[in-house]
């Protein structure tokens, strides 16, 4: 690939639009200006004038231009993606928003690799293939962010994947990661797809995600409760060693700190899981009590995180005194929590969500996680 590069496209909004593109991209940016073109948003360049003859002109002049700076122009085969992901976005059920992205440095698109939340064709296409532009589909009122790229080695069709969701902090080789998925170039067809089979597929994966990020803090603030108790019941460290009085204190204030930050994973996963849970539908119509419970938790830690986060002053003691109950509260009902939000995940069945089917378990709350 050229040094410097010129995409050429068809806009049904723009007319012909240009992108720069490679590592000495502004030899590429410096002939679009010299030769007409006008920058817009994310680095697109646009032709003024839309008239045939004036455009046929400037083309021909820029590929001479071009030529003088050591930069290859090449025509699209596709239409402007810009012009796709609106179309895309307008036919979505919800409230979504088209964005372009330029990437017109080789080493930007690896800024992408971390946050793609992908375990398919286009994760591996960001990482090994070219993409000099993409665009992203945002939902406004869920936050689900999609990356929408032309598929590499086809002179037709389109990727689509998710970048990793909130409260995720990256995605990449997040082994709970949805497939991305084909497109058609028919913007009615894609949208279709991207509704009826990538969406109910991301939604399951984020379900199963944010379960097992609470079990997995679960399992930690047990044991970790286990080995503190342990040690305050025999007075000593694991290692038989003693242990003074003032470092039981300052082993128990450790202790504590550390549960709270472990359980700031449930506060950030288990809110969205207990508004899905419908205990009344499962084998367990019991569980809604300890269910309730369980909010009522979460609302008086949130409560605390609020206050932490705006820089109240809290007593060493006022803090564990409102840190701990909740955390206790999950420490005895979490496993019926955890049933619960397995059993109202959302199941994907030939590209389709159905809601899931409760399974006969024994009564009891299955044994804890070690």
């Amino acid at each position: 690939m050229a040094d410097a590069q010129i995409i050429l496209t068809d806009s049904r909004h723009h007319g012909v639009v240009a992108l720069a593109s490679g590592e000495k991209y502004p030899w590429a940016q410096s002939a679009l200006e010299e030769s007409g073109f006008q920058r817009g948003e994310a680095g697109v360049y646009r032709l003024p004038d839309s008239e045939s003859t004036a455009t046929r002109a400037t083309v021909a002049g820029l590929i001479r231009c071009a030529e003088r700076r050591n930069t290859t122009v090449s025509l699209s085969s596709r239409q402007f993606i810009g012009d796709m992901a609106d179309h895309i976005a307008r036919l979505l059920p919800g409230n979504w928003e088209a964005q372009v992205e330029v990437y017109s440095h080789p080493l930007w698109q690896e800024d992408l690799v971390p946050w793609l939340w992908d375990s398919g064709e286009l994760g591996r296409a960001v990482r090994a293939a070219r993409l000099p532009y993409a665009a992203t589909l945002t939902n406004a009122d869920t936050g689900t962010a999609l990356l929408l790229a032309e598929r590499p080695g086809h002179r037709r069709g389109y990727l689509v994947g998710a970048f990793a969701p909130m409260p995720l902090e990256e995605g990449y080789g997040d082994p709970h990661a949805p497939r991305s998925i084909v497109l058609p170039p028919s913007p009615g067809l894609a949208a279709r797809a991207i509704s009826d089979r990538y969406l109910p597929a991301y939604e399951h994966a984020v379900h199963a995600r944010s379960t097992d990020a609470v079990a997995e803090a679960l399992a930690r603030l047990r044991s970790e409760r286990n080995i503190w108790t342990a040690m305050v019941a025999s007075g000593r460290y694991s290692d038989a060693t003693p242990l003074g009085f003032d470092v039981l204190g300052t082993s128990t204030e450790e202790f504590l700190d550390n549960s709270w930050r472990d359980f700031l994973t449930v506060l950030d996963h288990a809110p969205a899981l207990l508004d899905r849970c419908r205990p009344a539908t499962t084998p367990w119509p019991e569980d809604a009590t300890a269910l309730a419970r369980l909010a009522g938790a979460l609302a008086d830690a949130e409560a605390v995180h609020e206050e932490l986060a705006a820089g109240v002053p809290f007593t060493r003691g006022e803090r564990n005194t409102r840190t701990w109950p909740p955390i206790e509260t999950w420490l005895i009902h979490g496993e019926v929590f955890l049933r619960q939000a397995r059993t109202c995940a959302p199941r994907v069945r030939n590209g389709l969500t159905a809601p899931a089917l409760p399974r006969a378990l024994p009564s009891a709350a299955p044994a804890p996680r070690r």
